[in-house]
């Protein structure tokens, strides 16, 4: 709203040697006053302009790089703007040294106050060759920018026009700083004891604010908090931060800061001058090179996939001991013929399909802990700017790649990321696509599938080909969605640029952890139910004994299986998943997989139980041997392509309808997907299997 009585109180804030005197000469020419700040010696300058009919009253605030309340000066410039409420806060900057002086602007952006970016000495920055895109850095950073030579009087009329534009907006859109899953996780512990507290402090500056103090050890703002609860979740976050991220907090979120303003600096800037964290950005200019940095991203990520196969062969080894071992033991303790149908639940239900899917856990850490490893070091953030080139062609900016990656672990708090994007659409198109990576639940199939039918030595590069044609389908859906039913503009977001870290051991152990044991423990909870659900899908109806007879030994399996519900109704799929080279007994998997995807191993443990199989065998290796038997490699890429670009699990159509707000998208989604994986499939099983004809 329009200030009382037509007069804003504007603050001028900026670097020392920013010309922030030179603007407040210029602003108010002979009509300023000198007096001293209450209780402090710091100089305190007010002056006084008239403008279309507002009166304009201007405070040049102490000179300062930043408003941590190191020194006097920041206090007194950040208690007045916190206490005196100014309607428009004017940062003058040195725009031939955006990247330094945006660092301040940053704190105040933190503060939510309405602001102007004056960009002062704009001749040298133009004489440095810096080319300025004003219109998209102005929405990256919320606030308006105005370039000025306040020493020659150019830009007054600008700063004035845009001075009053902020002060009568009702609402101005000031863009939340993010400060990476670790930190908000940690603030989001403290904001809540303070809202459950009714802090003062908090209800006065805003809970998030006081927080990100709290947890920087402001000793201002700490003096001023009472509850020992708060104080000791404050000690116990920054304690925690430190150990798995390898430095305090003060230094993290400077770091998040400047990744912010090098973000914003690389996609509204050309020609920037960098001067700080010269190491990083010298790294930069190989990793994020516009020819070789997609190169260098996907042989990082070929790299991660073939550590997870190697080094996880022998850990999944033991694993798959471990449950055959307990199968046997089962059977050996077993008293005699009684409750055999019981027993058959635990081994061939339980045990085996728990087992079938907890067996991948060692390819699952390793996959996480590469991708955590890429994550804390920084140089995931530079893959997401690598990626931005790609995404502003097809309608969005590089942050949508940011879920896209955690999509990789689960898609379910990948689809819950997306609302780091403001735009509805954007947010739509890559909530709609997210199922298209590779989340952690595939990888079993994969990881089945792979060795099964291809050598140790393309192991890696099919695994890779299958996240790569993921990634690919996930930009065709996103580019064709943009254009129709999506259509619309895009809005621009930083990238930030945070600089390179060697990451902790405990951080990376912990990263990994947390993924891990979710796998675990929806293992433990939806797979062992389902497990048990598809057991008696697959064991009832039984074929009579009388049937049974009639059949060799080898054959009884089969047909008991083929006489089930699950049989039955993989029967009545065939004819519609032949065209993709499937029969029912992929079909009964794909029905698990439709409820979680690592219940298609499961399920594929289960059509093919082992009976009476030498006993010394390992099961995964025997799994793997009757696959080998009955489908070709063809037909084994096939099953992983449709696995791929097929439906998403149950609760991820949960999850998209309550993101997305309507049935409509999930539903969309759903059954888009499934079309499209059918399509493909059928397309890739039919060239195939004609060039293999010719051969």
């Amino acid at each position: 709203m329009i200030p009382q009585h037509n007069e804003i109180l504007v603050a001028l804030a900026g670097n020392p040697n920013s010309g922030k005197t030179t603007v407040f000469n210029l602003l108010t020419g002979a009509r300023h006053h000198v007096g001293n700040y209450p209780g402090v010696t710091v100089e305190k300058v007010e002056g006084k302009r008239n403008y279309k009919d507002h009166t304009i009253r201007f405070v040049d605030l102490p000179g300062t790089y930043s408003l941590t309340a190191y020194s006097t000066e920041e206090l007194v410039a950040r208690h007045f703007i916190l206490d005196e409420k100014p309607d428009v806060v004017v940062d003058v900057l040195d725009a031939s040294n955006p990247e330094r002086h945006l660092y301040l602007a940053t704190q105040l952006m933190e503060m939510r106050t309405p602001l102007v970016l004056a960009f002062n000495m704009s001749d040298v920055a133009k004489g440095q060759g810096l080319e300025f895109d004003l219109q998209q850095l102005e929405t990256l950073l919320g606030a308006r920018i105005v370039p000025m030579v306040a020493s020659k009087g150019q830009g007054m009329n600008d700063l004035l026009e845009a001075i009053l534009e902020t002060a009568v907006k009702q609402a101005a859109v000031v863009p939340m700083i993010p400060y990476g899953q670790d930190i908000e996780q940690e603030l989001g512990k403290i904001e809540r004891l303070l809202v459950e507290a009714h802090s003062e402090p908090a209800a006065r500056y805003g809970s998030r604010w006081v927080a990100l103090k709290l947890l920087e050890g402001d000793a201002h703002v700490c003096s001023k908090i009472t509850s020992p609860d708060i104080l000791q979740q404050v000690d116990a976050s920054q304690v925690h931060l430190k150990k798995i991220l390898g430095d305090t907090p003060d230094v993290l979120i400077a770091d998040r800061r400047y990744g912010f303003i090098s973000g914003a600096c690389q996609e509204a800037i050309r020609h920037t001058v960098a001067t700080r964290h010269d190491i990083s950005d010298k790294i930069d200019l190989v990793l994020t090179h516009s020819k070789f940095g997609l190169l260098i991203f996907g042989a990082l990520m070929y790299l991660v996939f073939y550590l997870t196969f190697t080094l996880g062969e022998y850990p999944m080894g033991w694993l798959e001991s471990f449950f055959d071992g307990l199968g046997n033991a089962v059977i050996a303790v077993w008293p005699g013929e009684h409750l055999l149908w019981l027993q058959s639940l635990l081994v061939d239900g339980v045990i085996a399909g728990v087992g079938g899917v907890v067996v991948f856990l060692p390819n699952i850490l390793l996959l996480f802990l590469g991708i955590a490893f890429l994550e804390d070091t920084g140089y995931m953030a530079r893959a997401a700017f690598i990626m931005d080139r790609i995404m502003h062609r097809i309608g969005l900016h590089g942050k949508s790649f940011i879920p896209m990656l955690i999509g990789f672990g689960c898609s379910i708090p990948a689809i819950m990321a997306t609302r780091i994007l403001e735009n509805r659409r954007n947010r739509l198109a890559t909530m709609l696509v997210i199922p298209l990576m590779s989340c952690g639940a595939r990888i079993p199939i994969y990881a089945l599938l792979i060795p099964a039918f291809f050598p140790a030595h393309w192991r890696g590069p099919v695994m890779w080909l299958i996240y790569v044609i993921g990634i690919v389908a996930a930009i065709v859906c996103i580019n064709l969605l943009r254009k129709t039913i999506l259509k619309g503009e895009s809005v621009p977001f930083v990238m930030e640029l945070p600089p390179y870290r060697m990451p902790t051991w405990k951080g990376l152990m912990i990263h990994m952890w947390d993924r891990g044991w979710m796998y675990l423990k929806k293992a433990g909870t939806i797979i062992l139910g389902l497990s048990i659900v598809l057991w008696f899908l697959m064991s009832y109806p039984a074929l009579p004994d009388d049937r049974l007879v009639l059949l060799a030994e080898e054959e009884q399996h089969a047909a008991s299986l083929q006489h089930s519900a699950a049989g039955r109704i993989g029967k009545a799929m065939e004819p519609v998943i032949r065209p993709m080279g499937f029969d029912w007994k992929i079909g009964t998997a794909l029905i698990g997989a439709t409820m979680a995807k690592e219940v298609f191993v499961t399920q594929l443990s289960i059509v093919y139980s082992l009976g009476d199989e030498d006993e010394d065998e390992e099961t995964l290796t025997l799994l793997r041997e009757h696959l080998r038997a009955d489908y070709s490699p063809l037909q084994g890429f096939c099953i992983m392509l449709f696995c791929l670009l097929s439906t998403p699990c149950i609760a991820t159509v949960a999850i998209t309808r309550k993101e997305s707000g309507k049935w409509k998208w999930a539903l969309f989604q759903f059954f888009g997907l499934t079309a499209m994986a059918y399509l493909v499939t059928t397309l890739v099983f039919q060239i195939g299997s004609l060039i293999q004809g010719l051969m």
